[in-house]
């Protein structure tokens, strides 16, 4: 089965309707829905998930939003080797190196993401939802 991380950005697609995005997002999610694609997020993505949500929705709702989202998902922790990692990346982008790091150390080679210019200096596969769920099986 494939297995593949994804930025939070695609995440906060699917969740908040954030249109265009949320459709290819759709199609993404609904593939670990039906057990075709394992989904890793990394822990860090729930705190920027909920920040983003609770400007549309209560805290309750969101909450809610957030669990049933957890379902299909596989979560990553980010401890203290992986926030290391990241300071010592050269990536200009934090969050996006502690993203990254997490992907590593977990041993995954396609991170999902729209922002691939943030992703420059990886060294493992960085595609767009649109490119990933277009791909040739």
């Amino acid at each position: 089965m494939t297995k593949v991380f994804v930025d939070t950005d695609v995440c906060i697609d699917l969740l908040s309707g954030r249109k265009p995005f949320n459709k290819t997002a759709e199609i993404l999610f609904s593939l670990a829905d039906r057990d075709k694609i394992k989904i890793y997020i990394s822990s860090l993505s729930f705190a920027n998930i909920d920040y983003v949500l609770r400007s549309q929705y209560s805290t309750i709702h969101s909450r809610q939003i957030i669990a049933k989202f957890k379902t299909l998902v596989n979560v990553l922790s980010v401890d203290s080797n992986t926030i290391d990692l990241a300071i010592a990346s050269d990536f200009n982008d934090f969050e996006d190196s502690i993203q990254y790091c997490c992907a590593i150390e977990n041993n995954l080679t396609t991170i999902i993401t729209r922002n691939i210019k943030d992703y420059k200096k990886a060294t493992i596969k960085v595609l767009t939802p649109e490119t990933f769920v277009l791909r040739p099986e």
